[in-house]
């Protein structure tokens, strides 16, 4: 029988994705704004004395949309058409014996007083709205980054451009219209389905998006207030 330990959620993150469809593919890809909530028994503003002075930030959290009883040694990435199999510890795939994640993020302020105790305003989050939150580490350039660093199949996909017709995004906030037309940018459909003529679509904000791509450019459709 394998040991385990116990481990605590300390915090959670507030999104304007509630599913994980158009949730960018990797952290900082987009500057996706969030916030995040710390559990009742963690909102101690000592334990965030400091962090302003850094940018940036590790999350460590929970695929909580994942939770599996038994995994597999490997798995079909989606960016490799979902038909070849690799080693699960050679992927970021969620489907893992243990679903952790972890994402790099910009660390914009500390809000203090609110109702929810300090809550930290980041942006380039990968998560979905509501995710739990394990730990959370300074971002250090000198070590943690490495650009020299080769990425196997995982390389950055190719944006896409994005057109809307005429008043079709006036409903959105002018910042959630900025951020929804960053995340399209990076083109959100799952890497193995690329189906002409199809309509996709996903909520964001309180909105129900609907889009097609076709030939490198992606056309917003709709976008409904649910």
């Amino acid at each position: 029988m394998s040991e385990t330990v116990m481990t605590h959620i300390i915090a959670r993150i507030r999104t304007d994705f509630p599913t994980k469809f158009g949730i960018p593919r990797q952290s900082g890809l987009a500057d996706v704004p969030a916030r995040i909530v710390f559990e009742p028994e963690y909102r101690n503003a000592d334990a965030l004395r400091g962090i302003e002075e850094y940018s940036h930030l590790w999350l460590i959290w929970q695929f909580s949309e994942a939770v599996r009883e038994s995994w597999s040694p490997t798995v079909r990435p989606p960016k490799l058409g979902g038909n070849r199999r690799v080693g699960v510890f050679a992927t970021r795939s969620p489907f893992r014996p243990n679903a952790i994640g972890l994402s790099s993020v910009r660390l914009h302020r500390v809000e203090y007083g609110t109702p929810e105790g300090a809550v930290l305003h980041i942006s380039g989050a990968d998560l979905m709205d509501g995710t739990p939150i394990f730990d959370i580490k300074p971002y250090l350039a000198y070590t943690d980054s490495h650009p020299e660093a080769s990425g196997s199949f995982a390389l950055a996909g190719d944006a896409v451009r994005v057109e809307c017709a005429e008043g079709v995004l006036d409903a959105l906030p002018q910042e959630k219209r900025e951020t929804l037309l960053r995340v399209l940018a990076q083109d959100p459909r799952p890497g193995y389905q690329h189906e002409a003529g199809r309509v996709y679509g996903f909520p964001f904000g309180g909105f129900e998006v609907r889009f097609t791509v076709a030939d490198g450019v992606l056309t917003v459709l709709s976008a409904e207030k649910v």
